[in-house]
Protein backbone atom coordinates (compact mmCIF):
# COMPACT_ATOMS: atom_id res chain seq x y z
CA UNK A 1 0.00 0.00 0.00
CA UNK A 2 1.56 2.84 -1.47
CA UNK A 3 1.09 6.66 0.84
CA UNK A 4 -0.52 8.85 -1.41
CA UNK A 5 0.05 12.70 -0.42
CA UNK A 6 -1.82 15.16 -3.78
CA UNK A 7 -0.71 17.77 -1.65
CA UNK A 8 3.36 16.88 -1.48
CA UNK A 9 3.54 14.69 -4.35
CA UNK A 10 7.65 14.77 -2.87
CA UNK A 11 5.74 12.65 0.30
CA UNK A 12 4.52 9.65 -1.84
CA UNK A 13 8.64 8.24 -2.07
CA UNK A 14 9.49 8.71 1.81
CA UNK A 15 11.38 5.82 2.74
CA UNK A 16 13.56 4.07 5.88
CA UNK A 17 16.37 2.10 5.49
CA UNK A 18 16.79 -0.08 8.47
CA UNK A 19 20.47 0.49 10.01
CA UNK A 20 22.04 -3.15 11.27
CA UNK A 21 23.87 -3.12 14.22
CA UNK A 22 27.05 -5.04 14.35
CA UNK A 23 25.43 -7.94 16.19
CA UNK A 24 22.48 -8.55 14.52
CA UNK A 25 20.42 -11.29 13.78
CA UNK A 26 19.91 -12.26 10.20
CA UNK A 27 17.14 -10.66 9.38
CA UNK A 28 18.20 -6.98 10.39
CA UNK A 29 21.58 -8.19 8.24
CA UNK A 30 19.23 -8.83 5.07
CA UNK A 31 17.65 -5.62 4.85
CA UNK A 32 21.00 -3.19 6.13
CA UNK A 33 21.27 -1.20 2.94
CA UNK A 34 18.05 -1.58 1.69
CA UNK A 35 15.94 1.57 1.16
CA UNK A 36 11.78 0.61 1.51
CA UNK A 37 8.86 2.96 1.21
CA UNK A 38 7.73 3.67 4.51
CA UNK A 39 4.64 2.15 3.60
CA UNK A 40 6.06 -1.44 2.92
CA UNK A 41 9.07 -1.14 5.56
CA UNK A 42 8.40 -3.40 8.81
CA UNK A 43 6.28 -1.15 11.53
CA UNK A 44 8.02 -2.09 14.65
CA UNK A 45 11.83 -3.08 15.49
CA UNK A 46 13.06 -5.90 16.74
CA UNK A 47 12.00 -7.24 13.03
CA UNK A 48 9.59 -10.40 13.95
CA UNK A 49 12.04 -12.80 12.24
CA UNK A 50 14.80 -11.36 15.18
CA UNK A 51 16.44 -14.13 17.14
CA UNK A 52 17.36 -12.06 19.50
CA UNK A 53 14.37 -8.96 20.20
CA UNK A 54 15.92 -8.44 23.70
CA UNK A 55 19.12 -7.07 22.82
CA UNK A 56 18.56 -5.63 19.00
CA UNK A 57 20.07 -2.50 18.62
CA UNK A 58 19.14 -1.59 15.22
CA UNK A 59 17.38 1.40 14.47
CA UNK A 60 15.33 3.21 11.13
CA UNK A 61 16.60 5.69 8.92
CA UNK A 62 14.57 8.04 7.31
CA UNK A 63 14.35 9.43 3.84
CA UNK A 64 12.26 11.99 2.46
CA UNK A 65 12.90 10.20 -0.78
CA UNK A 66 13.31 6.34 -1.26
CA UNK A 67 15.30 6.76 -4.78
CA UNK A 68 18.67 6.63 -4.97
CA UNK A 69 20.62 7.95 -7.95
CA UNK A 70 20.44 10.17 -10.26
CA UNK A 71 16.57 11.00 -11.43
CA UNK A 72 15.88 11.45 -15.25
CA UNK A 73 14.76 14.92 -15.28
CA UNK A 74 18.51 15.74 -14.34
CA UNK A 75 19.17 14.19 -17.50
CA UNK A 76 17.42 16.44 -19.63
CA UNK A 77 19.82 18.88 -18.88
CA UNK A 78 22.43 18.13 -20.33
CA UNK A 79 23.98 19.58 -23.84
CA UNK A 80 23.43 17.00 -26.80
CA UNK A 81 26.72 16.23 -28.46
CA UNK A 82 27.20 17.96 -32.21
CA UNK A 83 26.86 15.64 -34.94
CA UNK A 84 30.13 14.48 -35.75
CA UNK A 85 29.67 12.83 -39.07
CA UNK A 86 29.68 14.48 -42.66
CA UNK A 87 26.35 16.78 -43.80
CA UNK A 88 23.83 14.86 -45.60
CA UNK A 89 21.54 17.06 -45.91
CA UNK A 90 20.96 18.13 -50.11
CA UNK A 91 19.22 21.45 -49.26
CA UNK A 92 20.11 24.40 -47.17
CA UNK A 93 17.90 26.26 -44.96
CA UNK A 94 14.71 28.53 -46.08
CA UNK A 95 15.86 31.06 -44.26
CA UNK A 96 17.18 33.94 -46.41
CA UNK A 97 20.44 34.15 -44.12
CA UNK A 98 21.21 30.44 -44.89
CA UNK A 99 22.28 31.93 -48.45
CA UNK A 100 25.21 34.29 -48.02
Amino acid sequence: MAVTNSANPRLRFRGVEIVAAGDACPAARALHGVRLLTADAPRRLPLDDCDRPVACRCIYRHFDDRRTGPRRENEHAKIPLAHLGPERRKWRGRRDSDYD
